[in-house]
């Protein structure tokens, strides 16, 4: 007779169950067009605008590493992370970063980040 393994419960970092999030029925329509790569792989106008953010941010920070020729544990030195963290930026991991992660790199490397609200 065998045992029955118990089904993984999946949890967060924080120990909370996860957050269902509302998707629209089915993929998109084939030949669908999105006004960025964003809005195609977003659930929600919210999660798109989150995606782009983090991404434009990203970018100007590893522009920033690049341009200052550093090393990736020479910037993760300068960014108060670790050098596996430096190189999931510099490989545009977006998922791997919330906005507010990487506001605090980029105030380590002593720059300023403003935000811009435009109209849609």
């Amino acid at each position: 007779m065998s045992k029955a393994r118990p089904v993984p419960r999946t949890v967060s970092r924080t120990g909370a169950a996860p957050r269902r999030t509302e998707r629209a029925p089915g993929p998109p329509a084939a030949g669908a067009s999105f006004a960025s790569v964003w809005d195609a792989l977003a659930d929600t106008p919210e999660q798109a605008a989150n995606l782009s953010a983090r991404a434009a941010l990203m970018r100007q920070i590893a522009a920033i590493v690049r341009d200052a020729g550093w090393t990736q544990a020479e910037a993760a030195a300068r960014c108060h992370v670790t050098q596996p963290r430096i190189n999931d930026l510099l490989r545009g991991r977006v998922s791997r970063f919330s906005l507010d992660a990487l506001v605090n790199i980029a105030t380590a490397l002593g720059r300023k980040v403003q935000v811009d609200v435009l109209a849609a």
